[in-house]
């Protein structure tokens, strides 16, 4: 048989009033928030090294060889970045749309060259005289880069030549091109 024990406690009146105070339980609510960013096609564009040619030398060396330099240009693209061109102006002194001229001192002595897209649309590839293709401000004109594998600056070749056997005075011959990116 089991025993059970009553425990008594006495009550002890009093007159202090209890207040029911509310208890407040926490809640919460998510929402999505969209995030986004849309990355551009942004290129640059820079001279790495001018197109500085040797002396020319008309009386023997150049009487009927041409003489040849190297520029670079670089250019700098955002990743992924395709079909992007670069066209090189005729200069300052053109004849036409396709000789360009060097200017001296004094503004009829002039001195003929031309510019040439590097062999392959890789950047630093070298030059390789005579030039194929000129490099121009249209068409097959523009070199046309290839994509960009990420967005470190690329090195090109502007590969430039005076032809031999031009009749000149002797003078320092200057130009300017200009190079013009689109992408």
């Amino acid at each position: 048989m089991k025993t059970i024990k009553i425990l008594t406690l006495p009550i002890v009146m009093s007159t202090t009033l209890l207040l029911a105070v509310p208890v407040a339980y926490a809640a919460s609510a998510t929402a999505s928030v969209p995030v986004n960013v849309r990355v551009a096609q942004v290129c640059a564009i820079t001279t790495t090294s001018g197109l500085s040619f040797a002396s020319y030398d008309p009386v023997v060396i150049n009487a009927s060889a041409a003489l040849n330099a190297t520029g670079l240009i670089t250019i700098t693209c955002s990743k992924g970045s395709a079909g992007v061109t670069v066209a090189l102006g005729y200069g300052l002194n053109p004849s036409g749309t396709t000789q360009r001229q060097m200017v001296g001192s004094v503004a009829s002595n002039l001195i003929q060259y031309n510019v040439f897209q590097p062999p392959s649309s890789i950047a630093g590839t070298s030059c390789t005289f005579p030039g194929v293709l000129p490099w121009g401000v249209s068409g097959a004109g523009m070199l046309t880069v290839t994509t960009a594998p990420d967005n470190a600056p690329r090195a090109y070749s502007i590969c430039g030549t005076i032809p031999g056997a031009q009749n000149v005075a002797a003078d320092a011959y200057t130009d300017t091109i200009i190079a013009t990116i689109t992408f």
